[in-house]
């Protein structure tokens, strides 16, 4: 009976031992596959995170380039001829060409002087020649101070009173026309400039001539000359 009994003990502890150990080492294994597992998930997101890493610098300094960076000056043409459509001038200072600045500005100032003092002359005479004839008044004095001297003469002063009057006015619209070429000169000028604001013209501006043979073909015969090429 007892050797039954310690028979039976021995068989139940033989069965639990084992099984301890297999789940022992189970749960070795899934710490192992477990730890594994975390080192991969770690590892691929490193491998996730790396190139945004790498990338983001890239772009942040390629960012920073363009906002720090000024663009290139290109002045746009129809912004040139409005603006020197505005004010004389003022399309050569848009295209920074300061230089012409004095001469557009000086050229306007000396035409509207001229049209304001020939302007100016015309009336007075045209005032004294209508005196003259009409002989509303004797604005004439203001040339002739001696009214015996015109009575004398009367059809000659009349005559030179009308002669300075078409001079003036002559002027005065000689000056009026210039004043025109001038405003739409000023208008070509800027809207050229902005077009060939960056034209590269080369520095070697060179001629050559040499002889040049050209074969004969089915219309013409062989035939010699000179050609001259220019290089600019």
């Amino acid at each position: 009976m007892r050797k039954g009994l310690i028979i039976c003990l021995c068989c139940v502890f033989g069965n639990i031992f084992p099984s301890m150990n297999a789940q022992e080492r189970l749960l070795k294994n899934d710490s192992i596959l477990d730890r594994r597992r975390a080192t991969v998930e770690i590892d691929v997101k490193r491998d996730s995170v790396s190139p945004l890493i790498q990338e983001e610098p890239v772009v942040l300094l390629a960012d920073s380039i363009v906002l720090l960076g000024k663009p290139e000056f290109k002045p746009d043409s129809k912004k040139a001829v409005i603006y020197s459509a505005i004010f004389p001038g003022l399309g050569q200072l848009y295209n920074r060409k300061y230089w012409k600045l004095p001469i557009v500005i000086g050229g306007a100032l000396g035409l509207t002087y001229a049209i304001t003092w020939n302007g100016a002359r015309y009336n007075d005479y045209s005032q004294a020649y209508k005196d003259l004839v009409l002989g509303t008044g004797n604005s004439y004095l203001n040339y002739v101070r001696d009214q015996a001297t015109i009575d004398q003469n009367k059809e000659y002063w009349i005559s030179a009173f009308k002669k300075k009057k078409d001079f003036f006015r002559r002027n005065r619209d000689l000056a009026i026309i210039a004043t025109v070429g001038v405003y739409a000169l000023c208008m070509i000028d800027a809207y050229v400039d902005a077009q060939l604001y960056d034209f590269d013209m080369s520095p070697d501006l060179s001629m050559r001539v040499q002889p040049v043979i050209w074969m004969p073909t089915s219309y013409s015969k062989i035939s010699f000359g000179v050609q001259c090429s220019i290089n600019f």
